[in-house]
């Protein structure tokens, strides 16, 4: 594997692929993402002056735009993370998650077919067809894929798949052309698909679907299209579904940082209900290299499922948090505690501003900052997951348990406020979200 298009890839989990990508497996990264309000370019900071790593700002709903990145960069393998992904912000507005996670996975897959049978065209001296060509089910009349209104836009593509892609020069790196025999589409997706779990068992990758909020169904129709991109057109894919994740660089509104920057802030903590969901917590390195090892060793249609292993509790994950920041940055005294209600949940935990009260509260610890406050609408009880699959198949295993994981996280934010500062200031303010 020597170039990967990674879309999304200046987003939490998408900017840990490429640093792992560039840093440890020394591959060509094409970092393709729109840069939205959770996209940063400074989480790449690392990698950025890499000659090995090149950004492109670009929708992956841009159909030529995609295509033009696939002929001229020319991947062995797509790593697909561009995704709405905060269930609160689905909630409230669910049309984007319905734009970018199914339109632009279908257009992220139409794409890398187009692409892939230029591959095979090349290989076999022309013979095979690029494009579309399937009989459709309204009439059996031949059409190709882009000579139609789009269902789900109603536009009309400038161009069918034979002409996204009709021929291919020299990859841009100066490589050799990739084998088509070796491409992989991965579609990285999420355990909420699947619904949610009692207080026994565990998520399987043959659990039959469930998804409870616009995200997660959103998420759960890509995967459908992916497994059926496959089942129809011969297109080599693999998919993941991960248990939550957390680590360096990760956006204010979820969980774990809004609680770890709120209490630094000397803000109150509040949690959704009593605090007794459950969530599998998943070191966000853990997770990247989970996911270059099932693009480099999995098998073609076939799911992964991606866990850590560490069911916790919300209230326990924030108490744990509060016991860390006790021991490395301990409290001086008397703090301001907001009186307006907020709200967290198993991946958010937002507050409605920052602004201190004029009352105060004496505390000894972080935890006297913890209150509890009005669930969200349909909030799945628990998550859990059972990687015993990418385990034994393709030999990962995560290096992190929860309690040296969230240490090394909460230290990570005390260490890097250039990161995470000018984001608390400008982009989210801890405002409560997805009151439906």
């Amino acid at each position: 594997m020597k170039r990967v298009l990674v879309t999304g890839g200046a987003g939490f989990i998408g900017s840990a692929v490429c640093r792992y990508l560039v840093t440890e497996k020394k591959v060509h990264v094409l970092n393709v993402d729109k840069l939205t309000y959770a996209g940063v370019l400074s989480s790449l900071k690392e990698i950025e002056s890499n000659p090995l790593y090149r950004f492109e700002k670009a929708d992956i709903c841009d159909r030529e735009k995609m295509a033009a990145l696939f002929a001229d960069f020319q991947p062995d393998a797509v790593m697909h993370l561009a995704a709405e992904s905060h269930v609160d912000r689905s909630i409230d507005g669910p049309a984007a998650f319905i734009e970018t996670n199914i339109v632009g996975t279908y257009t992220m897959l139409d794409c890398a077919l187009a692409y892939w049978r230029t591959l095979q065209k090349s290989e076999d001296g022309g013979q095979r067809s690029e494009g579309g060509g399937q009989k459709s089910e309204d009439g059996g009349q031949r059409a190709e894929d882009g000579g139609q209104k789009s269902a789900v836009s109603g536009q009309r593509p400038a161009m069918d798949n034979a002409q996204l892609i009709s021929d291919l020069g020299s990859p841009a790196s100066g490589d050799q052309r990739p084998l088509a025999a070796d491409f992989r589409f991965h579609h990285i997706s999420t355990d909420e698909v699947y619904g949610s779990l009692g207080d026994e068992g565990l998520f399987e990758e043959t659990t039959p679907y469930d998804p409870r909020s616009p995200y997660s169904a959103s998420k759960a129709s890509s995967d459908h299209l992916v497994m059926a991109w496959h089942h129809t057109y011969g297109l080599p894919v693999v998919i993941t579904n991960c248990s939550n994740n957390y680590g360096p660089y990760h956006f204010p509104e979820k969980l774990i940082p809004l609680v770890i920057l709120n209490a630094l802030d000397e803000m109150e903590l509040p949690i959704y209900g009593k605090g007794d969901n459950i969530r599998d917590w998943l070191y966000v390195e853990d997770h990247a290299r989970a996911l270059v090892t099932v693009v480099e060793t999995g098998k073609p249609g076939e799911t992964y499922n991606v866990g850590g292993r560490n069911e916790r509790t919300n209230l326990g994950v924030v108490q744990t948090i509060c016991d860390v920041l006790d021991e490395l940055r301990p409290l001086g005294g008397s703090c301001g505690k907001s009186e307006v209600e907020s709200g967290t949940g198993e991946t958010s935990h937002p507050t409605s501003n920052l602004q201190h009260s004029t009352s105060t509260k004496e505390i000894k610890s972080y935890r006297d900052l913890i209150t509890f406050v009005t669930d969200r609408p349909g909030h799945d009880m628990r998550y859990a997951i059972d990687a015993t699959k990418l385990e034994a198949e393709l030999g990962w295993k995560a290096q992190e348990n929860f309690e040296s994981g969230i240490r090394r996280t909460v230290q990570w934010y005390l260490d890097n406020d250039w990161w995470w500062k000018p984001l608390r200031a400008a982009r989210y303010a801890g405002e409560r979200l997805g009151r439906a």
